[in-house]
């Protein structure tokens, strides 16, 4: 997280008590708060400390650009500082918006907390109706496309991807209990969940009655899906992870995953919606 010297001087008034509406914080309090973020300082029992506002300020240049500065921050506004000097925190964190959003971050509310999150990631949403009609399985979706979007803006790059392979996973298992209520559990084989939800939504890429570059789109969604996988697998929270991920890859995988799960379920709304009615087979209420 990289703040501009603007931002940097403002929290640093903010953290030492030095803003109208901030608890303040003696040289003491300030070495200790640093010291939470890896600072090794001893406060000076001889004199020499510098004024509280510089120290402040230049112990959050040391952590500019570092993922910790989020931290720094959401500490700051710990309510509880606020509520023991009867100090307003909404107040705050008004003014540290009115810098950060400078910077493209914001800080929002987290229950009883603040977190510090960007404001350029957007928006994570389906464009087309997508509900299925198992509710644990709705419920997944929903939650995963949440926190797809709430890892991408806190800087949990790793989490982002796990998420959007777990979001293609719901989608995948709600719709092929729409076409099989007797589907069998999902054993973790994505790959092989998709064929089968392939199968059902007739886009298998051998279909002769498509044309060569539909084929080829087609063939490269098994890829996309197996590319979750492996992403997921390498660069994700849920096991040990070969490689660190950018923003760059968690959008990836993110927007991947979004865009995979907008065409399938515009696939299902469009085969439901052709199925034909089964026809009503009896005369007078008793079967014909």
């Amino acid at each position: 997280m990289k703040l501009s010297e603007y931002t940097i001087e403002f929290l640093g008034n903010l953290i030492a008590g030095d803003i109208e509406g901030a608890p303040y914080r003696s040289g003491p309090q300030l070495v200790k708060f640093f010291n939470e973020f890896g600072g090794r300082d001893v406060y000076p029992s001889g004199g020499g400390f510098p004024t509280r506002r510089i120290y402040a300020q230049d112990k959050l240049r040391e952590l500019n650009g570092q993922s910790v500065m989020k931290q720094v921050i959401n500490t700051a506004l710990d309510p509880r500082a606020f509520l023991k000097h009867q100090l307003d925190v909404d107040s705050a964190v008004a003014k540290v918006n009115d810098n950060l959003k400078h910077d493209g971050y914001e800080v929002v509310k987290d229950g009883l907390a603040y977190k510090v999150r960007e404001l350029s990631v957007g928006s994570v949403k389906l464009e087309v109706p997508a509900k299925v009609t198992h509710q644990l399985t709705q419920l997944a979706i929903d939650d995963n496309i949440r926190k797809c979007e709430e890892k991408l803006a806190e800087g949990d790059y790793s989490g982002a991807i796990t998420n959007a392979r777990s979001l293609v996973e719901s989608v995948l298992i709600g719709i092929e209990k729409e076409f099989d209520a007797q589907a069998p559990e999902y054993d973790g084989n994505l790959q092989g969940l998709y064929k089968r939800v392939q199968k059902h939504l007739h886009l298998e890429p051998d279909r002769k009655d498509i044309s060569d570059s539909l084929r080829q789109i087609l063939s490269g969604l098994v890829s996309v899906v197996g590319g979750l996988a492996a992403v997921r697998n390498k660069m994700g929270d849920a096991h040990a992870t070969s490689y660190r991920p950018s923003r760059h890859h968690a959008k990836l995988a993110v927007h991947t995953a979004v865009t995979l799960s907008d065409f399938l379920f515009e696939t299902k709304n469009y085969q439901q919606a052709r199925k034909p009615p089964v026809p009503d087979r009896t005369v007078g209420g008793s079967p014909t």
